[in-house]
């Protein structure tokens, strides 16, 4: 499958937030990115939100 790159901008607080999780996942910051992209859309198309209720409330 062929990859687009695009660039990205972040904070730096959330990128440490990303690394760290993604280090907990055994994935590369650049992998747990796109994973999280690939699960909101794949949550979207399920329910046609970006993400779960539950997630929203415990805001």
């Amino acid at each position: 499958m062929a990859k687009k790159q695009v660039p990205l901008r972040l904070s730096l607080k959330l990128y440490e937030e990303i690394a760290a999780w993604a280090e907990e996942d055994f994935r590369s910051v650049n992998g747990q990115i796109e994973f999280l992209l690939t699960e909101c859309v794949r949550q979207r198309k399920k329910t046609g939100k970006y993400v779960p209720e539950q997630v929203r409330n415990d805001k």
